[in-house]
């Protein structure tokens, strides 16, 4: 459905949430008013919620900006973030979030910087830090000899022919 086909909405001073398809993730608000918008990533109706303070679209680029306290919910991926600003590129299917950065996934995997790309269909994340600074990953890694001992080597016979 066009952007200005959809029916009007009534913001309300406390919360306003907008379901939109992809194309169409955003909402243009007032300061102060927390704002949320769900995004369909897919066929699948995988949706993706973005919650900010203040939220804009353009309607020429099909770019989504969110700015202040915002929170990036993606429960098919098990993703949740948080940002001073996001950045939704829909025709490109990419966020940009930045500003003190905090991603976590899978509730154990967490990256940390101040500018975090997510690429959407590739499920990737490209991260940057401030300058001088550095990006952080904590990995949650599954050990597979829990005994914390190390395994000694299988010995190996070479084969010589002569």
């Amino acid at each position: 459905m066009p952007f200005y086909q959809l029916p009007q909405f009534q913001m309300r001073r406390c919360v306003s949430a907008l379901i939109l398809p992809a194309a169409l993730l955003g909402a243009i608000a007032t300061p102060n008013q927390l704002q949320s918008a769900t995004a369909q990533t897919s066929g699948a109706n995988r949706p993706l919620t973005i919650r900010s303070d203040v939220q804009e679209y353009n309607a020429k680029t099909q770019v989504v900006t969110a700015r202040g306290n915002v929170q990036l919910l993606y429960p098919a991926r098990q993703i949740k973030a948080t940002a001073a600003q996001a950045q939704y590129f829909s025709t490109e299917r990419r966020i940009v979030l930045s500003g003190n950065v905090y991603i976590l996934q899978d509730g154990n995997n967490s990256m940390r910087g101040e500018k975090v790309t997510y690429l959407i269909d590739e499920g990737r994340f490209v991260a940057t830090p401030k300058a001088n600074q550095q990006v952080e990953s904590i990995y949650i890694v599954e050990d597979t000899n829990p005994s914390g001992q190390a395994k000694a080597p299988t010995p190996r016979t070479p084969n010589l022919r002569r």
